[in-house]
């Protein structure tokens, strides 16, 4: 029995096949690489000692997905990691979002239905949420009100996938929302790695402090938290990636349902207490700027990860210090 994995060359798929593979899982990957590199599917074996399964394509392609299919009749599940996911480039390329994300799923799920295959992990994010109705958020808070493409093509899949379970209820489904995924693997050989300049805080954190940026660009220092900067739920990715393989398990138990999960800490830091945090940690300096508010950016928001929790028996547990530093040992590895 294997498990295919859509952009497990990416950096929380990578992580998440690594864990897969050391609790025994035959691991399919597909990946095209625009966001990542094929020296991390070499990595990931080094890590878990063990073999996978790789095609190089892309997920929106129905004849590479069928023939991935076809050669793999053991597939028993499939957990999509192989959305765009920067905020501030989905408002620049909102098309390019929306054919990615959303073409990209329907035909995933198209191709799942025709090979009978209904276990499905997505992988959403805390954006669906919009402007927070009350913090921290539940699964309960309305979605709706998305600031950014990005956000609004993890709540059309979410919506798509809901319909569809409502059609047919033998899927069994898991959505999980990140909120905001931080650090590296301890082995320090694999980790965030964006083509280009980075659009997530702790990877410009990182090549700020390695001298190859010249200074972190802070989005805003007016907004209304404790010291003006964006507030945000950093999760370690290691810890993220637990959370699919705890998903998982609850949809091999339990006969078939669409079960929502918030994947986070529970605690909220701000940009400025993250640079803090990483020059503590680290014991290098991150020089920065403040900069206009960036568009499609909220002030605050972190999770109660209690559902999670109780359910599924997964909680976050590494720490914000091993977050900067698995982070910054990435970077010197």
């Amino acid at each position: 029995m294997s498990i295919l994995v859509t952009g497990g060359a990416g950096y929380i798929g990578s992580h998440t096949v690594v864990e897969l593979l050391n609790i025994g899982e035959e691991i399919i990957i597909i990946d095209n690489f625009s966001n990542s590199k094929p020296s991390t599917l070499e990595s990931i074996k080094e890590i878990a000692k063990k073999e996978i399964r790789f095609y190089e394509g892309d997920y929106t392609n129905k004849e590479t997905l069928e023939k991935i299919f076809e050669e793999n009749k053991d597939i028993t599940a499939v957990i999509n990691f192989a959305g765009y996911k920067s905020v501030g480039e989905s408002v620049q390329k909102p098309l390019e979002y929306y054919t990615n994300n959303i073409s990209g799923a329907l035909i995933l799920l198209k191709t799942m239905q025709k090979y009978n295959i209904k276990k499905f992990i997505f992988s959403s994010s805390a954006t669906v949420y919009g402007e927070p109705e009350r913090i921290p958020l539940t699964e309960e808070c309305k979605t709706g009100g998305t600031t950014n493409p990005y956000g609004t093509t993890k709540l059309y899949i979410e919506q798509i996938l809901k319909d569809l379970y409502k059609s047919d209820n033998s899927w069994d489904i898991a959505i999980l929302r990140y909120f905001n995924p931080v650090g590296a693997h301890e082995s320090g050989k694999i980790g965030e790695e964006p083509q280009g300049i980075p659009n997530n805080l702790m990877p410009y954190i990182v090549r700020v402090a390695g001298g190859q940026l010249e200074q972190l660009s802070i989005f805003g220092n007016d907004y209304n938290t404790k010291d003006g900067t964006g507030v945000r739920d950093y999760i370690h990715v290691v810890d993220l990636a637990k959370g699919h393989l705890k998903a998982l398990e609850k949809l091999n138990k339990e006969k078939s349902g669409l079960y929502i999960y918030n994947l986070g800490t529970g605690t909220g830091y701000s940009v400025l207490e993250m640079v803090k945090a990483f020059e503590k940690a680290t014991g290098q300096k991150v020089p920065y700027k403040i900069a206009p508010r960036r568009e499609g950016d909220i002030a605050t928001c972190y999770s109660n990860p209690e559902k999670a929790q109780r359910e599924l028996n997964w909680k976050a547990e590494k720490t914000l210090e091993e977050m900067c530093k698995d982070s910054w040992n990435y970077w010197k590895f």
